[in-house]
């Protein structure tokens, strides 16, 4: 039960960021390798303002809102330049972007390793089982922010608009569909997913520049063990990933946890290619 509730940590970290990327590639058809630099900046962010005295809640909703901007910004000087250009082209250029992203948060913050200012408090133990509060705050959050994105998406008209231009563009261009700025919405949301994701790392982990690696991978499994272009699977994806993390840990050795990720990919490529709940997509 223990182990249970370690994957529910794990995957509540990754379940926004997950979202968040599924979200890119349901618009834009790329995969995009920079997920886990985006995190990083947030947890710095949040740190910053943690730093400077402020609380960690108001750390947080400035990630959120970093994550936005930066992921936009980054969009609009690297990748709405290539559109069209193929889906490997676009992978190959988010790496590049990692790579300036990590080296960016080693300039400005060193190599030193961080974490948030939060009061010492023992862990809870309720019927043999033990967590920390920073765990319990970690899922609720997750699991509220991903019940409202999937509420945005389903209940509201921005979730139709975008679910429209993601189905087709044209279509919703011809249909008189704003489809840039509501382009630009889901990049918001998507930077905004990322950045809560590394403030929830920040949380239940220690902050380092040498964390993107570590998180783009399990969220690029759980997107894709999920099923590209479903939010839900991406959300059922992270809880798989988190469980099989921990299995790792508990019955082989916590150094394989980082290669759990590799594994379940090539398994689902090669047995589900859509994933749990996506579609077949088109290859360009």
């Amino acid at each position: 039960m223990q182990l249970l509730i370690n994957a529910i940590a794990s995957a509540a970290i990754l379940a926004p960021a997950a979202i968040g990327f599924t979200l890119i590639f349901t618009l834009f058809r790329y995969t995009n390798f920079a997920v886990g630099a985006f995190m990083t900046t947030g947890a710095f962010a949040a740190w910053g303002m943690n730093a400077l005295g402020l609380p960690i809640w108001t750390g947080g909703i400035f990630a959120v809102l970093f994550g936005a901007a930066l992921l936009l910004l980054s969009d609009r000087l690297v990748f709405a330049p290539l559109r069209g250009r193929s889906g490997g082209t676009l992978l190959l250029v988010s790496i590049a972007l990692s790579v300036i992203l990590d080296n960016v948060i080693r300039f400005a913050f060193g190599t030193q390793i961080r974490a948030f200012d939060l009061p010492l408090v023992p862990p809870l133990t309720f019927a043999g089982l033990r967590f920390t509060p920073e765990t319990l705050w970690v899922i609720g959050i997750s699991v509220v922010a991903t019940l409202a994105v999937g509420a945005l998406l389903t209940f509201t008209r921005l979730g139709r608009a975008l679910r429209a231009v993601a189905d087709n563009p044209s279509l919703a261009s011809i249909r008189g569909l704003p489809v840039p700025r509501i382009e630009a919405a889901g990049i918001l949301l998507a930077g905004a997913l990322f950045g809560l994701s590394g403030t929830l790392v920040g949380l239940d982990l220690a902050i380092e520049p040498n964390l993107s690696l570590a998180l783009a991978i399990p969220v690029i499994a759980a997107a894709i063990v999920g099923g590209l272009g479903s939010p839900l699977g991406a959300a059922l994806g992270a809880v798989i990933i988190g469980l099989a993390e921990e299995l790792t840990v508990a019955f082989l050795s916590a150094p394989y946890k980082g290669a759990v990720g590799f594994v379940v990919i090539a398994i689902v490529l090669l047995v589900r290619p859509q994933g749990l709940l996506g579609r077949i997509v088109e290859r360009k």
